[in-house]
């Protein structure tokens, strides 16, 4: 944790001095890849390689120096040419690169510059003449950094050999200084331009917001009017809705968040640049501002928005969803209701039921009181079958009701 303080430390750049840039934007298999491409780099020039695992790497390979970076989402290569400043650009260090090495390098470029360090006094040149001869004539942005140790130049224009330019005026800028100013300079295009990743998904997010935006409206205007029959449809709607929010959110909430940090290093690199103005040209931080901040106001505005959504719909999913769970509620009390008549109705039949299994219980055991006087009279004995059966009726009655109350009270309490 200690040694995390001194990592990735800038080169000691002595001017006159060029060097050539290059950032790829790697996801996991291309990082782990450019490190085994700067390991081939090195062993073709009998350097050192890097150890394993490392995720930054400088030496003097005897033609150039290169250092190379390994960072979250991007790979970054400076090789670093010390030569005359003259003719400007005209050699820069690319060209000692193995040019097969180079063009097998993982990942998709998303920056390439070529800076030159020259020597200057404190007398500014024309800014015409900075401009055609370094730049094609192209409108410059520029000031004097490090409290005014330096003077940088930019055009941020992709020349014909594919890179983008910076010239650097060393007025008394010490090695140090001057890695350092370097440094700053490509991290403010390299965070640039992966801050304004997420710029094309805010853009295809924007009409699909729009579009969500307006179901939402068709289904809470739906949902005033709406009857028993059309619940299920609007919840089916809101459902499909916010699986859609959800599944947009999840693919593009890391690279708006991504986006914020890059946006805020940008942010502390152009601080840390110290500059005064020239007069006739923009600060860095002006044509930075300009441009980016837009951009990034439409990437917050679009998560902004994304939150909202998924709010409002969440919202109404739970009003939706109350409303349902009432309406389920009265059914099912009504259908309770229903069964309680139906409860009701059972039991008086069970009663009726009873009443008649008394009776012929009573009948059948009668009958056999009946068949047994009748016996006993032929046996001798001075009974009247008839009345012996019409006495008895009332006591089997009684013993059967009883027998089956008692049943019926044995039953209920095992139920309990």
């Amino acid at each position: 944790m200690n040694d995390e303080v001194h990592a990735r430390p800038p080169e000691e750049l002595r001017a006159p001095c060029s060097i050539s840039y290059l950032a790829l934007f790697t996801d996991e298999a291309a990082s782990r890849e450019s490190g085994t491409k700067i390991r081939e780099l090195a062993d073709r020039f009998n350097a050192p390689p890097p150890v394993e695992g490392a995720n930054h790497y400088s030496a003097d390979l005897g033609p150039f120096r290169v250092k190379w970076e390994r960072h979250s989402e991007f790979t970054r290569y400076e090789f670093i040419l010390e030569k005359d400043e003259s003719p400007p650009f005209s050699d820069p260090p690319i060209r000692a690169v193995p040019q097969e090495w180079a063009a097998s390098l993982p990942g998709k470029l998303l920056v390439a510059a070529n800076i030159m360090v020259m020597r200057a006094n404190s007398a500014l040149p024309h800014l015409d003449d900075i401009s055609a001869r370094y730049f094609d004539g192209n409108t410059l942005v520029g000031s004097t950094v490090s409290s005014g140790a330096g003077r940088a130049f930019m055009d941020f224009r992709i020349h014909g050999d594919g890179f983008s330019r910076i010239l650097i005026q060393d007025l008394t800028l010490t090695p140090r200084q001057t890695g350092r100013l370097v440094q700053r300079l490509v991290e403010i295009d390299s965070y640039r331009m992966m801050a304004l990743l997420a710029l094309p998904f805010a853009q295809e997010l924007t009409p699909l917001l729009t579009s969500w935006e307006r179901e939402l409206v068709e289904i809470t205007s739906a949902m005033v009017q709406s009857g028993e029959k059309d619940e299920p449809l609007l919840l089916a709607r809101l459902t499909k809705l916010e699986a859609e929010i959800e599944s947009r959110r999840a693919a593009s909430a890391y690279r708006f968040s991504a986006a914020a940090a890059y946006y805020d290093i940008v942010q502390r690199r152009i601080d840390e640049l110290r500059e005064e103005r020239i007069q006739g040209l923009q600060l860095f931080r002006e044509f930075t501002e300009r441009r980016l901040e837009p951009a990034m106001s439409t990437c917050a505005a679009s998560t902004a928005r994304q939150e909202a959504l998924s709010t409002q719909v969440s919202r109404a999913m739970n009003m939706l969803s109350t409303t349902v769970d009432v309406t389920l509620e009265q059914q099912n009390q009504a259908v309770l209701a229903s069964m309680d008549r139906r409860a009701k109705l059972q039991l008086r039949l069970q009663e009726t039921v009873e009443g008649l299994s008394v009776a012929a219980i009573t009948y059948y055991i009668v009958g056999l009181v009946g068949y047994a006087a009748k016996a006993a009279h032929a046996g001798g004995l001075e009974v009247n079958p008839e009345l012996v059966m019409g006495l008895s009726i009332p006591l089997v009655a009684g013993v059967v009701a009883y027998g089956l109350s008692r049943f019926r009270a044995r039953v209920a309490a095992e139920k309990n």
